[in-house]
């Protein structure tokens, strides 16, 4: 039961966490990344890459919410909240040892990004797990 009510706060809060910042980087890339002290242009071509994210994430993030309330998709759910935040989490590790480190923001959104990542992919093994032992 405890099992249950961590992996259900765990989609419930990667869900609503990607639902928010695709929201934001689709429909107000720069209002939206101007929170974080990123300034971009009215560079159609830039700009249409963050609503091509925001629109992914947005995706993503109702695919997630749903996985919290939805027994048949759940595992899938799990997946999906491992792989996108442990995406974009060492991707952002990544870039600061590329680039040099960001923001304070940025860096506290990555140890954020990593830590669902890494609790989903151990949800989700032990999801696995128990989907086997039936």
């Amino acid at each position: 039961m405890r099992y249950l009510l961590i992996v259900k706060i765990t989609l419930i809060l990667a869900g609503i966490i990607g639902i928010t910042v695709g929201i934001g980087q689709l429909f107000f890339p720069i209002a939206f990344e101007g929170s974080t002290g990123i300034t971009l242009s009215n560079n159609t071509s830039l700009l249409s890459e963050f609503h091509g994210a925001g629109g992914t994430l947005l995706g993503a993030g109702i695919i997630i919410l749903i996985g919290a309330f939805s027994t048949a998709i759940r595992g899938f759910a799990l997946m999906l909240t491992a792989l996108f935040y442990l995406g974009y989490g060492i991707a952002r590790l990544y870039g600061m040892l590329a680039d040099g480190l960001p923001n304070e923001g940025l860096i506290v959104v990555t140890v954020i990004e990593v830590v669902i990542g890494t609790l989903a992919l151990v949800l989700y093994r032990q999801y696995k797990r128990q989907q086997f032992a039936r």
